[in-house]
């Protein structure tokens, strides 16, 4: 085998390509990793790690500011940003260092330049000098991975328009901002901002925060937001902004004007697919731009696959994970499982935290499903006094039995504190298809948050201990 010949080249140096990368190796695949930029893709450096580490620093700021309830007396407490940003940037190139470690340790061939489709399996390497190389694979991952959205009337300038990688490099907090889309990236930023003083405004042009969630959850964050300050305008488009000296004026649809210094645009990602020249394969591209898969990433071209947000799936790094092993194994003839992406684990990191995985009662609804919901609320909970987060409800949708009782577990749909380290549990009973019955017999310790989901089953089995 040459240097240029590989079992498996991965376009993709994220999430989803380094899985598939690993996933292959550990099976003796040679495998080629092209990366144009830094392997750990948007996810670590200008995505979720980022954002996590800004959002554990207004967590922190909202501890040091209720530390008199506990009995700590401090001063108001002052925030540095520059700190802020430089303890994130330190845990990005902590993580960036350990996943080059552990990419040259698996004895990967890593290539730095803009991988190109070249038809039949071939790809062109376009290094940074401009130098050329072609490689070949036996196989093909395309895991290319994504970019921000652009709003016509909102060219961002890395100045007053501003998208995520623009926010996440910021130097200083703004007095003032408009976040342009209330999903979960516009939700996790508004919470930041909000939290370390900035006065935010989300602008979402549905009638509710975060679509895709249950409503109740929609609707408990959105009376959450507004308790802490947030404006929440829901229903209208922001049309055209007018800048001046010390920001600009956005003209929404329905006439109103709001005068903020910044504008955010968090509108979604596309697949970054503009460079690999899929315009001279056979490769299929949806209206919206993805690459066209089949159940197992499949493209329609033999031997060539596409992972990750590339494809159009949950835009989420365990997801790329779960689709780089699924492609990996079929290579390697597994027969593999094709990922169920009615049951992913969805985690939104704003506060306070959302989490959910399976149906909500609209969508079992809909399904076809006679359906038992259940809430219970975090008010009650002693661990959740005790961190002073009391805010939130754990919500359950079960399919409902001919006799009335609540048999398969649906939905599982929290809101609250530290709700994204919740979800296991639920997200174990909706992926195995367990009954509430079988649910019931788990003892739940005691005080823990997590305890409150076990309340709202028992309640569903008509056995309910504090209720």
């Amino acid at each position: 085998m040459t240097s240029n010949d590989f079992d498996l080249v991965v376009i993709g140096g994220g999430p989803a390509g380094y899985a598939a990368a690993f996933t292959a190796v550990a099976s003796d695949l040679n495998v080629a990793l092209i990366e144009r930029d830094r392997i750990g893709g948007t996810c670590l450096h200008r995505g979720c790690i980022p954002a996590k580490e800004l959002l554990e620093t207004a967590a922190v700021h909202r501890t040091v500011t209720q530390a008199g309830e506990f009995g700590i007396n401090t001063n108001e407490p002052v925030v540095d940003f520059s700190a802020a940003q430089a303890r994130k940037q330190a845990v990005v190139d902590r993580l960036f260092k350990g996943i080059t470690h552990l990419v040259a340790s698996k004895d990967i061939n890593v290539f730095e330049g803009t991988g190109k489709l070249a038809g039949d399996r071939n790809v062109e390497v376009t290094f940074n000098d401009g130098n050329k190389q072609l490689l070949t694979g036996n196989f093909v991952v395309v895991a290319a991975g994504s970019q921000p959205k652009t709003l016509p009337g909102f060219d961002i300038d890395g100045d007053t328009v501003l998208a995520s990688d623009e926010l996440l490099e910021l130097k200083s907090l703004p007095n003032s901002a408009a976040i342009i889309g209330g999903g979960a990236t516009g939700c996790e930023f508004a919470s930041m901002l909000s939290d370390l003083g900035t006065q935010v405004t989300i602008l979402e042009a549905t009638e509710g925060l975060v679509p895709g969630t249950d409503i109740d959850i929609a609707k408990s964050l959105e009376r959450s937001f507004k308790k802490r300050g947030i404006d929440v305008v829901t229903g209208v488009s922001a049309d055209r902004h007018s800048p001046h000296q010390e920001g600009t004026v956005v003209h929404l649809t329905d006439e109103t004007e709001l005068d903020v210094e910044k504008v955010i645009v968090c509108v979604g990602r596309r697949p970054y697919t503009d460079h690999l020249g899929l315009a001279d394969t056979a490769i299929r591209l949806d209206d919206d731009g993805f690459v066209v898969v089949d159940e197992l990433c499949r493209t329609n071209c033999e031997g060539v696959y596409a992972i990750g947000d590339v494809i159009s799936t949950p835009q989420l790094a365990h997801v790329g994970f779960a689709e780089a092993m699924v492609a990996v194994r079929d290579i390697l003839g597994e027969n593999p499982k094709p990922t169920n992406y009615s049951r992913v684990a969805w985690a939104i990191y704003c506060h306070p935290e959302i989490a959910y995985a399976g149906m909500t009662e609209e969508q079992a609804t809909h399904a076809g499903y006679d359906v038992v919901t259940t809430q219970h609320r975090f008010a009650g909970n002693a661990r959740a006094l005790i961190h002073n987060e009391t805010e939130g409800i754990v919500k359950l949708v079960a399919e409902r039995r001919s006799d009335g009782t609540a048999g398969q577990l649906l939905g599982v749909h929290l809101i609250g504190p530290r709700a994204t380290e919740q979800l296991s549990q639920g997200y174990l009973a909706v992926n195995w298809e367990i009954e509430i019955d079988e649910i019931a017999e788990f003892i739940q310790p005691h005080p823990t948050l997590s305890e409150l989901f076990g309340e709202a089953v028992l309640e569903m089995a008509g056995r309910t201990l504090h209720g």
